[in-house]
């Protein structure tokens, strides 16, 4: 059996849906075609979780990581590329699983926004009441 060109996980958060590629390399990330610092912008604790999947691993120096993620805000994007890569990880290597479900990584986390319900202004948020 012949070795894949590279190895892909389906990661997704509230709206945003991330297509993660690991290919054999030196520990590039590029994400929308751009770095993940010029992505995420300054906020580190981003490009830390983005990356825990690798260093858990220790596969941080040993993938280049291509990233397409579309829909939901900043943070939910990180957190659905981070769930792409534990998934892309368990497609290298099935025995994986044990550390990445330990951590916490392969759980894609249900909780969505709430719909707005008729006669509120917003899901819960009722207008305000007045006596007279």
């Amino acid at each position: 059996m012949e070795a894949k060109r590279y190895y892909q996980g389906t990661g997704r958060r509230k709206t945003s849906v991330a297509r993660v590629r690991l290919f054999p390399g030196s520990g590039e990330f590029v994400v929308n075609g751009r770095s993940t610092e010029d992505y995420f912008g300054a906020r580190d604790l981003l490009q830390r979780d983005v990356r825990h999947p690798l260093v858990l691993t220790n596969n941080l120096s040993s993938f280049n990581v291509l990233v397409k993620v579309r829909g939901g805000g900043v943070a939910s994007q990180a957190g659905a590329v981070r769930h792409g890569i534990a998934r892309a990880l368990l497609d290298l290597d099935a025995d994986l699983r044990a550390v990445l479900k330990k951590a916490g990584l392969l759980t894609r986390d249900p909780r969505m926004k709430e719909r707005k319900k008729v006669g509120l202004k917003r899901a819960r948020k009722a207008p305000q009441y007045t006596k007279r």
